[in-house]
């Protein structure tokens, strides 16, 4: 079951000036900086309330942040639902007639598992399902 929105995912092209923008907009730091390989990202994260900020930028020219920023440019990229059980919300889901980027889960930032559902399916907006690795 879904039980809240977890975060909110920005691309962004130079994660340093990013998070001095988003530390006046907010008027806190980043609490968590952390590069992940398999996605090819530098992430930061900010805190709002209960639900956070994910910054997201390319480590490298073939990431799929970098095509995105190419395509698209700055902004937001994803939003990110937080689940207890991801592969019971992948057989659902995928029951209900979604589809998905892959339906493997991953290791993702911030101590999670992740799966993405593909736009296609939801509107245009890239969904990601994210669980706390326990």
């Amino acid at each position: 079951m879904i039980k809240k929105i977890e975060h909110v995912g920005i691309a962004v092209k130079d994660i340093n000036k990013s998070n001095l923008l988003f530390e006046k907009l907010l008027g806190e730091g980043s609490y968590k900086t952390e590069i992940v390989d398999a996605e090819g990202v530098t992430t930061s994260f900010f805190k709002l309330g209960s639900q956070k900020i994910e910054l997201l930028e390319a480590t490298s020219k073939n990431s799929p942040i970098s095509r995105f920023i190419n395509k698209r440019n700055e902004g937001m990229h994803h939003l990110a639902l937080h689940v207890d059980d991801i592969e019971a919300e992948i057989k659902r889901l995928e029951d209900e007639g979604f589809s998905f980027v892959s339906k493997k889960p991953t290791n993702g930032a911030d101590n999670k598992i992740m799966v993405f559902l593909h736009p296609k399916s939801t509107n245009g907006v890239l969904v990601e399902l994210c669980q706390d690795i326990k």
